[in-house]
């Protein structure tokens, strides 16, 4: 018997994924608060502002009313940016407590909500009530949508304080181009995926500058080993960032040109203005306010993140990127472990 899943978040991994169950025998529903990208998915099959020339299947339909798109779900499926999580979270609670419904919930966003920072699964189990739940899980690794779509070879992990869940999941989703593995540890899987865009920025940056592969090396080696010490202060398995959601997930945000937040931070390293980039793309670049939330976060836990603390000023402090660079690099030496 088929599952029944809502993918709410209808941009170019929400539609993806959309495409991926259905592909694998799930009754799919698709929302978006957008009506006319509605309208255009149900007439059309095509999702022309997201992703170019392709077709989707016409046993998938789009809903712009929320209540409509979960009504009978089994799985609901998170991928709308990471600041608007909880306001649609806080409208799925409602639905759900009024009909008594009880799903598993997974979110395949990739961010921490700003001000509290908080981690998506955190803000999901404070606003959606335990008894409307079985599960919360998250979806992440090195995949972007455009080579999804393609079906070229994908692997991510599926995070679970719920194993039974996490299996289910797996199953749900795997088939002969996209491998899923299981993972207990929601906080590293979480906070790799979020942190990634920042070095993702820093990527772009570079690139943008003309830096060459031994300085994206370096940026993208010590950029990871600032979220591995940010992530183990919060109890994380320091395994899970040399797996998928960690150096798998940070190769190819931060080397590949579908990347936004390589783009954002390319345009950066080229002369725009933050205000320039931001309207230029068009959609969510989740690595600026995730950078401004890692910032805050290594203060407070006495964390050490240079890389991380020199973007920051660039995008929050009008730095010059240049001079940023040069500090960088001419701090005083310590061990590669420290």
């Amino acid at each position: 018997m088929s599952k029944k899943v809502a993918v709410l978040g209808a941009g170019s991994w929400g539609s993806v994924l959309a495409s991926l169950l259905d592909e694998n025998g799930s009754d799919v529903k698709l929302w978006s608060y957008n009506a006319s990208q509605v309208k255009e998915f149900n007439e059309k099959h095509t999702n022309s502002k997201y992703i170019k020339n392709f077709t989707f299947s016409n046993s998938i339909t789009a809903y712009n009313d929320l209540a409509e798109a979960i009504d009978g779900v089994d799985y609901i499926l998170f991928v709308v940016p990471t600041q608007v999580t909880r306001s649609v979270a806080k409208q799925v609670a409602e639905i759900l407590a009024k009909r008594h419904q009880v799903v598993n919930i997974i979110h395949a966003s990739k961010g921490i909500e700003e001000k509290t920072y908080l981690r998506l699964s955190q803000v999901l189990s404070q606003e959606i009530d335990p008894q409307n739940r079985k599960s919360i899980s998250v979806i992440s690794g090195p995949s972007q949508a455009e080579d999804v779509i393609t079906k070229d070879i994908t692997l991510v992990t599926v995070a679970s304080n719920n194993q039974k869940a996490a299996k289910e999941i797996q199953g749900l989703f795997m088939n002969h181009y996209f491998r899923i593995y299981t993972s207990d540890d929601i906080i590293g899987v979480e906070i790799g995926a979020a942190l990634k865009n920042i070095i993702a920025l820093g990527a772009g940056a570079l690139y943008g500058l003309g830096y060459k592969d031994n300085a994206k090396a370096a940026l993208m080696t010590r950029g990871l080993a600032e979220i591995s010490r940010l992530g183990t202060s919060f109890g994380a398995n320091p395994l899970t960032f040399i797996g998928l959601s960690g150096v798998g997930d940070i190769i190819v945000t931060a080397t590949s040109r579908n990347s936004r937040n390589w783009r954002a931070g390319n345009e950066l390293g080229e002369g725009k203005s933050l205000e320039e980039v931001v309207k230029n793309m068009g959609m969510v670049i989740e690595g600026i306010a995730t950078t401004r939330a890692a910032y805050e976060l290594s203060k407070q836990r006495g964390v050490e993140m240079p890389i991380t603390t020199a973007i920051y000023h660039v995008l929050y402090d009008g730095a010059d990127i240049k001079e940023t660079i040069n500090q960088l690099m001419t701090r005083e030496g310590r061990s590669e472990i420290e």
